[in-house]
């Protein structure tokens, strides 16, 4: 029997009450970037008109099954990355999610190699039906790149330690395969961590950042945006760490300024594309009842009139 994998969905209701924040709003088009076990699909459907519609994105195949349960004519699926809103039609979009989380099934299903909590193959693509495993990666790629990746996507002190210690196994024994192996030899190579977090933590999240390509991905996606988007559509990003969270964070303060040509001093400024509407967290008894919740950041932000 298959196991059935839950998913709680993090920030639900406030990530779609800042995307359709009156009934006004409720006949237009939306995005839900990231499908994941659709929380938030279903929610949004629930708010909109008869004449909205909502356009999901997912390069989970897993993902793309479930979205085929929901049963409406104003709901589609697409399998593929977020990164490729920016084929929809200028100014066609009137609000925006993306939940840059991985959902509790890809974590809690060993076969997919996200987690170091269960034995299964070394794989954490998103899209399994194409690209590199991270094992397939590992059993080739440079010490030194593997450091990179582990220091930049990880910010992981002990990146170069890690990166021998594969390069050491790879030469003794043969290539890293299984998430056990990996998550030992880490921990064997990390000297020192904070309470209560596995050694293994920074840098099983540098390779699945690194394998997916997630923050490139995820800054095509909001550099989208401003195409897509219609004047007073909404954008709202719930982000899980750090890396992500700057990144949305910054790329708002930047189009939510007037920006001045310093080689044309008089000249009227270009009008800023973004008004940065804040940012949200998740309560304690959300925390409480979904202890993943427990990082998120939810950014809130909303397209001007180009000038």
């Amino acid at each position: 029997m298959e196991q059935a994998w839950t998913h709680t969905t993090v920030l639900l209701k406030e990530a779609v009450e800042a995307l359709l924040p009156d009934a006004s709003r409720a006949s237009g088009t939306y995005v839900d970037a990231t499908f994941g076990r659709g929380g938030h699909s279903r929610a949004i459907l629930e708010r909109l008109a008869p004449a909205g519609r909502l356009i999901a994105y997912d390069k989970d195949a897993e993902a793309v099954a479930e979205a085929a349960r929901i049963e409406d004519a104003r709901f589609s699926i697409r399998h593929q990355g977020f990164k490729d809103v920016g084929e929809l039609p200028p100014a066609s979009v009137a609000g925006l999610l993306m939940d840059l989380g991985i959902s509790s099934p890809q974590i809690d299903n060993p076969a997919r190699g996200f987690s170091f909590r269960f034995d299964g193959p070394l794989d954490m693509r998103m899209d399994t039906t194409r690209g590199e495993s991270v094992a397939e990666w590992l059993a080739t790629a440079e010490p030194q790149q593997i450091a990179e990746v582990i220091r930049d996507y990880g910010e992981e002190r002990f990146a170069v330690q890690i990166a021998k210690a594969i390069a050491a196994r790879r030469q003794e024994r043969g290539p890293i395969s299984t998430t056990a192996e990996l998550a030992e030899l880490v921990a064997g190579a990390v000297k020192t961590r904070e309470p209560g977090q596995n050694p293994a933590t920074r840098t099983f999240q540098a390779l699945r950042i690194f394998i997916n390509a997630e923050l490139e991905e995820l800054q095509q996606a909001l550099e989208a945006s401003l195409t897509v988007l219609q004047p007073q559509g909404r954008l709202a990003v719930i982000s899980f760490h750090s890396l992500e969270d700057r990144i949305v964070k910054q790329f708002i303060a930047k189009h939510s300024r007037e920006v001045y040509d310093r080689r044309a001093p008089f000249a009227a400024p270009k009008a800023m594309k973004l008004k940065a509407l804040g940012r949200v967290k998740p309560s304690k008894a959300e925390v409480d009842g979904n202890p993943r919740a427990r990082s998120a950041i939810l950014r809130v932000a909303e397209r001007t009139t180009d000038a």
